[in-house]
């Protein structure tokens, strides 16, 4: 068996803030002076800029070399676990996968990165063809009719839902008396707080004896308020709810529309659509199901697929075909505008592009297939950790991921969840999604193997907790002061919860330190 990190230890360096670095009169680049030609052709450039958006001082940036910039780069990398770096199955309902680093110098070529969103259609062709194939490929992948790629998160996408939602309504003459959101405990956070961001009242479901919401909790919210359903499934616990079908059928019924959040769509591919559920619309997670990567709120894409009904009220523009090249069309009165600057995070885009054509239909499949047996025999394999448990039926086979309870283990030493998940980092593991809030499974740990883990890193996996659950039971105390071995030691506790210290910028943080 593959033995755990014993002898791992992070690089620690003291590494200040980049504004903080360098001095006076360093450079890292000498940048060319402007060629007197076209000087005398453009004039001033400034001239033409109203003087109220003209800088009254010099910009402040650092002034460093470029040994300096590597080094400090370099060191803040040493200090950084990811992918590239570690086996993650940490990230649960966040689908850490592999990214192939072809499709990254993809989207580094020239014809992508110099690429300017307003440039004339006609000079765009080739990016603007492989959005349209790739919302083909969409829609064939989900059942849906079609596609925006304009969110660029899985809030912002589930933001979007909700919005087409209400525009739906509204030109129904129904938009005031349908002002209720139904969702489910263990759903994404984001499909009950987009809603009630967007005006929406939002309904919970709480999760029944067998993990998720029973058909009749639906049935007793539903009313003439009902404006739709907003549901993960499988859940954030990995569990699959079967009453979904009977669910849509219902809201719809009752006048609502149904929107299936697929962040968690891993396990699914060639095996479930939204469309053939009779779902009305729904939204992926580009920069997790489709590895683009997830980026740690970086470029991510939330791809927005929607019945034809409302494909009208998709975000302005949507990408066309009309038989001689590719366009975008502005003309659509019943939009519900722009959610998004220009067309998204295209690059994102391409990344899964790229990768979907990699695998092909079949490929795609083996994505689910894999992801769904390497949860399934990890979960097998930690059952026999002591202290560490499944809630509800043991027997019930998970999706793609699995939200457990340590609650025994707590129990018996007084240790807490975070206290364990915090000595992940001493093996070079990433310390694992506990739970999102509020928590209804007690001490959780949610992990997610996804289809990039070999039978090694799992197995060396399920060596590292079984490590950390012994020396729970042996020697509780060495547990609490854990990590020892990472990049940086346990925070104070409450370190964030004072507005007082918070600095969002530099500037900000300048400000409250002096």
């Amino acid at each position: 068996m593959t033995q755990p990190h014993d002898n791992y230890h992070a690089a620690r360096w003291n590494e200040p803030i980049i504004m903080e670095m360098g001095s006076e009169g360093q450079r890292g680049v000498l940048v060319d002076e402007t060629d007197q030609a076209i000087l005398e052709e453009i004039q001033n450039p400034l001239d033409s800029v109203p003087q109220n958006m003209l800088r009254s001082s010099k910009l402040k940036l650092p002034e460093i070399s470029q040994a300096h910039i590597l080094r400090h780069y370099t060191r803040l990398s040493q200090m950084t676990l990811g992918f590239d770096v570690t086996p993650d199955a940490s990230s649960g309902t966040c689908t850490m996968k592999y990214s192939p680093k072809v499709n990254e110098a993809i989207c580094r070529n020239a014809s992508v990165l110099d690429v300017h969103p307003l440039q004339n259609p006609s000079s765009l062709q080739g990016i603007l063809k492989i959005l349209f194939d790739f919302e083909q490929i969409m829609c064939e992948i989900s059942g849906m009719y079609k596609y925006s790629f304009q969110a660029s998160s899985g809030a912002q996408g589930i933001y979007t839902n909700a919005c087409l939602i209400r525009a739906y309504h509204e030109s129904n003459g129904e938009g005031k008396q349908r002002n209720e959101i139904i969702t489910t405990a263990f759903s994404h956070p984001a499909d009950a707080a987009t809603p009630s961001v967007a005006g929406f009242k939002v309904i919970t479901l709480m999760p029944g004896e067998n993990g998720y919401p029973d058909f009749q909790s639906l049935l007793s919210v539903l009313s003439e308020r009902t404006a739709g359903l907003m549901v993960t499934n499988p859940e954030d616990t990995g569990l699959f709810n079967p009453h979904i079908p009977d669910m849509v059928k219902a809201v719809q019924d009752a006048g609502g529309l149904c929107a299936y959040d697929q962040a968690n769509a891993n396990g699914l591919f060639g095996v479930v659509r939204a469309g053939d559920t009779g779902f009305d619309l729904c939204q992926f997670n580009l920069h997790k199901t489709f590895s683009a990567p997830h980026s740690a709120q970086g470029q991510g894409t939330a791809a927005v697929g929607v019945s034809e009904k409302l494909a009208k009220f998709l975000p302005t523009p949507v990408g066309d075909f009309n038989d001689t090249e590719y366009v975008l069309n502005y003309d659509r009165p019943d939009s519900i505008g722009k959610i998004r600057s220009f067309l998204g995070n295209v690059q994102t885009v391409i990344k899964a592009y790229s990768w979907v054509m990699s695998l092909g239909a079949d490929g795609l499949k083996s994505v689910s297939e894999t992801a769904v047996l390497n949860n399934n025999y990890l979960a097998t394999k930690l059952m026999q950790i002591k202290g560490l448990d499944l809630p509800w039926d043991n027997n019930v086979r998970r999706i793609e991921q699995v939200r457990y309870t340590w609650k025994q283990l707590c129990l018996d030493t007084g240790l807490t969840t975070s206290d364990l998940a915090r000595k992940m980092s001493d093996y070079g593991l990433q310390t694992y999604m506990e739970s999102h809030v509020p928590r209804l499974v007690d001490e959780p740990m949610t992990l997610e193997p996804t289809e990039s883990l070999s039978l090694d890193d799992l197995d060396a996996y399920v060596a590292v907790l079984k490590d950390i659950s012994a020396q729970a039971y042996s020697d509780p105390e060495s547990l609490k002061g854990a990590p020892y071995k990472s990049a940086s030691d346990q925070l104070p506790q409450n370190q964030f919860n004072d507005p007082e210290t918070w600095a969002m910028t530099w500037k900000a943080y300048k400000t409250k330190r002096e």
